[in-house]
């Protein structure tokens, strides 16, 4: 590193934002996460040890994933590096892994990649990762906002271990604001601001979890607030509610009001109330719930309580779901609420459901019965001799292409599972099948 590498990095650690000026260098400096950097977890002795195997971060915005990782690279003896899956790319990949190699083979160093926002990168770019991590040329650490779950290749999730990291309560996120007003060395302290308790309760309630957005707001109101006649800067209640333009809605991701916001949506469109489910689809949005989520739940919703009512409902729910992968936000959320619109206005049945959970029940239960002869394939080598395929019936050949003939396994021949309701389009399934096996049988 040069003279003038070395100034503006020195420069743009003193400018840099609050939020990263205040990023923790060790362990013990972390707030909040106990439940996987406790003294006592696997995590805070692998580091300790500088013994990691490749992990992902999940977790919502402002909860420590980046902090974290730069801690990792402060305490590890292995070479780090660091990209943003949101600018990076195959061939800065390709880049460290070279040096990764060289650095394993000349010197026995190990090397992490740090990538941020790794749901960004794409099939190929994931899959050029794998056998890099597979044979240890470098150890991943991956950061994501979405469940690696859905977003991350599955192979790299096999080869990892999911770390998931939970919003920061309301009393980590007090320590913080204090230590950010008062601390002189990291902090704002050299401003001599003071900040009132109803301040502190507020900004920690409004971030609702998030570290960052606490730090930014505590920022904007130490710098644009004039000095009082005692020559300080008071924080008071009002400066922090003018800080944070938008409240933020009660929605935590991973907590109680998340799972209740998302169970009171499906329930209304399970009880067909068209407003209600537009209202909380909106509160999902606003809270900036991921559009493929929501559309995951409005499929599940389709296929479950509207089912053979309205078997239309579910091709809506599914193309909706490839519409706003296409097209994203703002649009997004006209195509979401047609489709919530759609389903939760649709005849409801769950006779599928009940259909496929007594018969997995039934299958749990009972001792597996062979397939009927008549209805084995009768193709495979040695099948004919066998007798399979032996008296089969053909259906198009038999009025209304149905015909009377077993299909279940003998022994069950008065097994029932699916019962079609008298709702929607399943009346019409119903009278249909009660239509020819009257027919068959005259």
């Amino acid at each position: 590193m040069d003279l003038f590498e070395y100034m503006r990095n020195n420069t743009m650690e003193k400018e840099a934002p609050l939020a990263a000026r205040m990023r923790p260098v060790s362990l013990e400096e972390v707030v909040g996460q106990a439940h996987i950097i406790g003294k006592d977890k696997l995590l805070y002795r692998a580091i300790k040890a500088d013994k990691l195997s490749s992990i992902i971060f999940y977790g919502p915005p402002g909860t420590g994933k980046t902090t974290i990782a730069k801690v990792i690279a402060n305490t590890t003896s292995a070479e780090f590096n660091q990209i943003n899956a949101t600018i990076a790319g195959k061939k800065d990949m390709e880049e460290i892994v070279a040096k990764a190699k060289d650095n394993q083979g000349m010197f026995g160093k190990k090397t992490i990649l740090f990538i941020d926002e790794i749901h960004r990168f794409n099939k190929s770019q994931q899959d050029y990762l794998l056998p890099f991590v597979e044979d240890g040329t470098i150890i991943l650490i991956g950061a994501t906002t979405e469940n690696p779950y859905f977003e991350v290749n599955g192979a790299l999730i096999s080869r990892s271990v999911i770390f998931e990291l939970k919003p920061l309560s309301v009393e980590d996120i007090k320590t913080l604001i204090k230590k950010a007003v008062y601390d002189k060395e990291k902090g704002m302290g050299a401003y001599d601001a003071v900040i009132d308790d109803d301040a502190v309760e507020f900004i920690a309630d409004i971030a609702n979890g998030d570290a960052r957005n606490a730090l930014n707001a505590i920022e904007l109101g130490i710098l644009t607030t004039d000095r009082a006649e005692d020559k300080l800067i008071h924080i008071t209640l009002e400066v922090a509610s003018q800080c944070v333009q938008k409240r933020s809605v009660r929605y935590d991701k991973d907590g109680d009001n998340h799972y209740d916001t998302v169970s009171a949506f499906i329930k209304s469109m399970r009880g067909s109330d068209v407003d209600a489910a537009i209202y909380y689809l909106a509160r999902m949005l606003y809270a900036g719930e991921s559009v493929t989520f929501i559309a995951r739940r409005i499929m599940i919703c389709a296929a479950e309580d509207v089912g053979l009512a309205d078997p239309n409902a579910l091709t809506v729910a599914v193309s909706a779901a490839e519409a706003v992968h296409k097209v994203g936000m703002p649009e997004a959320q006209i195509i979401l609420a047609e489709a919530v619109a759609y389903v939760a206005a649709a005849p409801k049945s769950n006779s599928a459901v009940n259909a496929i959970g007594v018969a997995m029940e039934y299958v749990k239960n009972n001792k597996t019965l062979p397939v009927p002869s008549h209805l084995m394939d009768a193709h495979y080598k040695g099948a004919g001799k066998l007798g399979h395929g032996q008296g089969y019936k053909y259906a198009h050949d038999y009025k209304n292409h149905y015909v009377n003939q077993q299909y279940l396994p003998y022994g069950m021949e008065n097994e029932k599972f699916y019962y079609p309701t008298d709702i929607g389009y399943e009346k019409n399934i119903k009278e249909y099948q009660d239509k020819i096996r009257k027919e068959a049988e005259e």
